[in-house]
């Protein structure tokens, strides 16, 4: 009869032949879904970028740097 790889290359085949049919509206589906996404992030306010910013992308905050304060017992003066 049918060895388990047998089976497994069997629904391989059948995944694929199912797959490709649905792959074009799986795509339109996916790019209509990000559309909507930053159409309501604009409506929010929230400020949307095409390289990964947004409100979970890391910010930059400018600082400066203080010098150590002496401590009591520290004789590196």
């Amino acid at each position: 009869m049918f060895g388990l790889s047998e089976v497994a290359v069997v629904l391989v085949v059948i995944a694929v032949v199912v797959g490709v049919r649905k792959l074009p509206g799986l795509v339109r589906s996916a790019g209509a879904s990000a559309r909507i996404l930053k159409a309501e992030a604009r409506a929010d306010g929230t400020p949307v970028d095409e390289n990964g910013g947004g409100p979970g992308a890391p910010r930059v905050v400018r600082g400066e740097t203080v010098p150590p304060r002496d401590t009591p017992g520290d004789e590196t003066r």
